[in-house]
């Protein structure tokens, strides 16, 4: 499986690289640990250059990472708030969790996005609330290129290091790239499963099933 991983980016060259880090910040649980790293192992066997790989994939994670700001920005809270309650189960994100990110983006500032870009975690959820609070757009594609820029060239690079260390060992980095890509499926399965509805939207469904079957009543005895 993972040589056919590996053959698929290769196969897709720079234009898959970028196809692939943009689904990578929209679709969860593409991990863009894998992605870049096995750029980085492409770029150690001389089948992909360092700098147009980093380039082409860190353009994907910004326009991926900017589809987040522009639904903020352009949808703003009223909107974006029962889609989330809809859908947060396949996202694996709540509204109490992007309400939490809106106060820390407020409290810290616009460098926030900047940090969590050379961040494992919470890279792609920050965008939202950076739209949220209409961000300018400029300053969050600024910083989004250049925290993304730092992040992917630390996952070519280990891509690279691993390609050469285990150059005579391709079970072992065959072992690591399965492990890589079932960590992300089991963290993105783990988080489905947990997730659960807040409880007024909970109340709000009883709410309107209660009401549906109370008219359903007073038309029987009609």
């Amino acid at each position: 499986m993972d040589k056919l991983i590996i053959e698929a980016i290769e196969q897709g060259g720079y234009v898959g690289i970028f196809l692939l880090m943009v689904l990578e910040n929209v679709i969860p649980p593409i991990p863009s640990e894998v992605i870049m790293g096995i750029g980085g192992l492409l770029v150690q066997r001389g089948d992909m250059a360092f700098w147009p790989l980093l380039l082409i994939g860190t353009c994907g994670t910004m326009v991926g990472n900017y589809m987040w700001y522009w639904i903020g920005d352009s949808w703003g809270y009223e909107r974006l708030e029962p889609i989330v309650d809809r859908w947060g189960r396949w996202l694996t994100v709540d509204w109490e969790s992007i309400v939490h990110a809106q106060l820390f983006f407020v409290r810290h500032g616009h460098w926030v996005v900047l940090i969590l870009r050379v961040s494992p975690f919470f890279r792609t959820l920050i965008s939202l609330p950076a739209g949220l609070a209409h961000m300018p757009r400029m300053k969050f594609l600024i910083f989004t290129f250049a925290g993304s820029l730092v992040w992917n060239a630390l996952l070519i690079k280990g891509g690279e290091w691993l390609g050469h260390y285990f150059q005579d060992s391709q079970h072992m980095l065959s072992l690591i790239i399965l492990g890589i890509i079932g960590v992300g499926l089991a963290g993105y399965i783990w988080r489905v499963l947990r997730w659960s509805p807040r409880k007024s939207v909970v109340e709000k469904q009883g709410a309107g099933e209660g009401s549906s079957g109370e008219g359903a009543g007073d038309g029987g005895g009609a």
